[in-house]
């Protein structure tokens, strides 16, 4: 890809990705996101404040900002830089989301999620029916057994992120899927804080109620 064609499905895709819908759902049911629990406008922090009902409805949202992003990014690619492009969409997307340029701009400070439910959406693009299936049924065990929805979340993208770049490796698959690394990486870097409560023993488990700050 030309650095202008990067530059572009980037700029896009991030703006997608901005979208702040757990605001948007929060405000509807007559709550800031922001103000409540963790301050995080992912679909966990929304399924403690709202329901899982409602958490469930921000997830499938942010999942299709993933989809929309990449389905996107290879519209705009020629054909020969599809990989290229689905890689940098899916990075845009998901920096958009942890990094929200809207929810920025509605409170005056850097907000944002934590990219798991927008990295999902990606997957339906970039990894078989048949592991999105396994995956789930590994973050459902790992809930089950923990109630940790956090791990849950994490190991489910280290599943994915790991099969995206070993075919890469293998060269199964063009190398600059290798990049798609770099997604994993801003998810965990915005899980730190609940890997280092996990740790600790002191992370909010599945079904806590969030507390309004």
């Amino acid at each position: 890809m030309s650095l202008e064609a990067v530059v572009q499905v980037l700029a896009i895709t991030y703006l997608i990705g901005s979208i702040p819908t757990a605001y948007i759902i929060g405000r509807f049911k007559g709550i800031n996101i922001f103000e409540i629990g963790s301050g995080n406008m992912g679909a966990n922090n929304t399924a403690r404040a709202l329901g899982i009902q409602w958490g469930v409805v921000v997830w499938l949202l942010d999942g299709f900002k993933g989809i929309i992003a990449l389905l996107i990014a290879g519209w705009l690619a020629s054909s020969t830089n599809q990989a290229a492009a689905w890689v940098v969409g899916a990075i845009g997307v998901v920096l958009g989301h942890n990094w929200s340029l809207f929810a920025t701009m509605l409170t005056g400070h850097v907000r944002g999620g934590k990219g798991a439910a927008t990295a999902s959406g990606t997957w339906v693009l970039l990894v078989p029916p048949i592991l999105l299936a396994g995956v789930l049924m590994i973050w459902a065990l790992v809930v089950f057994l923990t109630r940790y929805m956090s791990l849950a979340v994490l190991t489910s993208v280290a599943v994915v992120s790991l099969y995206i770049v070993a075919l890469a490796v293998l060269d199964h698959r063009d190398p600059i899927f290798l990049g798609y690394i770099l997604v994993a990486v801003m998810i965990f870097y915005r899980h730190r804080t609940n890997i280092r409560a996990i740790m600790a023993g002191t992370e909010r488990r599945f079904g806590d109620r969030a507390e309004i700050n």
